[in-house]
């Protein structure tokens, strides 16, 4: 099955909002989880202009923000296939997620599946459960993990075809595998 493109490229979204919002060790080191203010801005940067302006605009969006990156933690991070199916359904109702077709300039029509919940916010929080929903479909319940770097608690989403990704970025990887190395060496 292929994935729709718009799916692959909320992927990162989500990550970078859970990451923003709730880690508390990132990279190896210590880091306060934004919030208010500090969340809506750093988060909406990452967006496209009228969606970062449309998201700035909402006075309560930094707590909105950090509500959803939290729910969207537990769905990625639950324990069981099950349990993260009950969590990415209930994000699916309260966010109101409906389909719909769009054509963007340069592509095909293609699914999109914003929330109805009336603010930016809400739209991103069906938009980001019913992508999960359809990674799940596509690859599999296996896909999500936190990272397995000493120190990091950045969650990711794999999409890489043999399911290998075990790290949050480039960064963690090389340092658990300078740290691996460094122990082969020593007596």
């Amino acid at each position: 099955m292929q994935i729709a493109c718009n799916v692959t490229r909320q992927a990162p979204l989500i990550a970078e909002l859970v990451n923003l919002a709730t880690a508390r060790w990132r990279g190896g080191a210590a880091v306060q989880p934004l919030a208010d203010e500090d969340l809506a801005t750093t988060f909406a940067a990452q967006l496209g202009d009228h969606a970062s302006a449309a998201l700035r605009a909402i006075p309560d969006s930094g707590r909105r923000l950090a509500e959803l990156g939290t729910e969207l933690r537990q769905a990625l991070l639950a324990e069981h296939p099950a349990d993260q199916a009950a969590r990415i359904n209930a994000m699916i109702r309260r966010y109101g997620a409906q389909p719909y077709l769009a054509e963007d300039v340069g592509q095909p029509f293609h699914l999109h599946f914003h929330g109805s919940g009336g603010t930016p916010v809400e739209a991103l929080g069906g938009e980001f459960a019913t992508a999960l929903a359809l990674i799940v479909d596509g690859y599999g319940p296996d896909r999500f993990g936190q990272c397995a770097a000493h120190q990091c608690e950045a969650v990711y989403i794999d999409l890489t075809r043999n399911a290998s990704r075990r790290y949050c970025s480039a960064a963690c990887t090389a340092r658990a595998k300078t740290a691996a190395y460094r122990s082969r060496r020593q007596p």
